[in-house]
């Protein structure tokens, strides 16, 4: 990227028992477009004895992406929904006024060996949408946009851009594309994208004005517009970004909103239990924590 503005480096963070790569928010840097929040999860093999579980828990004002490499989970939430995610698949929830769900290994990997790798993504709603319904789908691998081009491999994973639509449902101007290569080259997409934009290097490298870039590093733009680097042979990146919204967004735990007392009244309603409860997985819950460094 010809013009970066920022290097962030994955910063390690537990989840429960599961370690992540924590990209956003950042202190330098709290959204890239009305993207608030990036976790890579994994690679890690869990053997028989170890699941992926990540207990019933709330959130408000977001929407939040899961995009697997490998790996399985499944979704269930206060809605009803029940739904296993598997990779290439998206799995977009829409919190708004308030859901909780929970995210485990399915029942039938639970007693194997199994792989886990992916991302989770949280975008912030419009000020005028923070306090809408919820809503929750789940979009088919073979529902995502894919080309090539140039030698290159497309994915639109959400979003808009290269004249691409995805089938995500977002609420907002946004991209979130995938790009894989097998020969090394230069790219230049920056008159596709607008706003804010991040890249993500998942595997390989890329080079900008002669310096190299390595996976877990996302790499924020000064201008998207400018966006004019070198990729490596066999690499696979992610592109994040669009526009920016007019107001501060607060984050607090798994709270996000324009208005703190938004957020004040999630949290006191979280520690009165007076949320819904998730059918099927109604016994336990993540407490909220009593010191948060997010």
């Amino acid at each position: 990227m010809s013009n970066i503005n920022l290097i962030i480096e994955e910063r390690a963070v537990s989840i429960g028992k599961f370690m992540v790569g924590r990209l956003l928010p950042f202190r330098q840097k709290r959204m890239v477009g009305p993207f608030i929040y990036i976790d890579h999860m994994g690679p890690v093999k869990l053997n028989e004895r170890e699941n992926f579980d990540v207990l019933p828990h709330p959130h408000i004002g977001l929407s939040t992406l899961t995009f697997l490499f490998e790996g399985s989970i499944m979704h269930r939430d206060t809605l009803g929904n029940a739904v296993e995610i598997k990779p290439g698949a998206v799995n977009w929830m829409t919190a708004g006024k308030g859901i909780v769900h929970s995210e485990r290994t399915p029942e039938y990997l639970r007693h194997s060996d199994k792989n886990m790798h992916g991302l989770q993504i949280w975008v912030a709603l419009p000020k005028e949408l923070e306090q809408m319904e919820p809503e929750f789908f789940h979009i088919d691998a073979g529902q995502i946009p894919e080309w090539t081009e140039d030698g290159l491999q497309f994915k639109l994973v959400a979003g808009e851009a290269f004249g691409h639509k995805s089938a995500v449902p977002v609420y907002s101007k946004l991209f979130m594309i995938e790009i894989k290569s097998s020969r090394r080259q230069t790219i230049n997409i920056g008159h596709e994208l607008y706003g804010e934009a991040g890249l993500y290097i998942l595997e390989g490298s890329v080079e900008s004005d002669g310096n190299i870039y390595l996976p877990k590093q996302l790499l924020v733009a000064k201008e998207s517009s400018l966006c004019e680097f070198i990729i490596e042979a066999n690499s696979t990146i992610y592109i994040f970004g669009g526009e920016p919204f007019a107001e501060e967004r607060f984050i607090d735990w798994n709270f996000v909103a324009s208005d703190i007392d938004l957020i004040k009244n999630a949290k006191q309603k979280w520690m009165d239990q007076s949320f819904d409860k998730i059918p099927g997985d109604e016994i336990e819950f993540v407490p909220y924590p009593t010191f948060n460094k997010k």
